[in-house]
């Protein structure tokens, strides 16, 4: 789970991940920033684009970005460079991703998991 730890709603992520009693690895995504092919994964398993993984509240984003036409492989780029931008929580298990807002779609998400790991067995 890409968390910042500081972040109220990624601190309910983490307790309520906690509570569904299963493993999670925690990334401070700020300190351990993932890669331009790492941010194009998670856009894939998520089903959206670059944009998309944008927090368009951050002021970074608003006196810098706002407005202008930027690519998807740009916008890889400067999520990147400016983690800062990324929307959280973001949980995955490496096929499948969910960004926790609200952070009740990180239980969905991991007792989806659950269900389908039992069935599997």
């Amino acid at each position: 789970m890409y968390i910042k730890p500081t972040c109220s709603t990624c601190r309910t992520a983490v307790q309520l991940a906690k509570a569904c009693d299963v493993s999670v690895e925690m990334v401070e995504y700020l300190i351990d920033t993932p890669s331009e092919k790492e941010l194009l994964e998670l856009t894939q398993q998520l089903g959206v684009k670059p944009f998309d993984l944008v927090r368009t509240k951050e002021s970074l984003y608003k006196d810098k970005y706002e407005g202008k036409k930027i690519s998807d492989k740009q916008w890889l780029k400067i999520l990147h460079k400016n983690p800062i931008l990324i929307e959280r929580p973001i949980i995955t298990d490496g096929t499948h991703a969910v960004i926790g807002r609200p952070p009740t779609l990180i239980v969905d998400f991991l007792n989806q998991k659950q269900k389908t790991k039992k069935k599997s067995k």
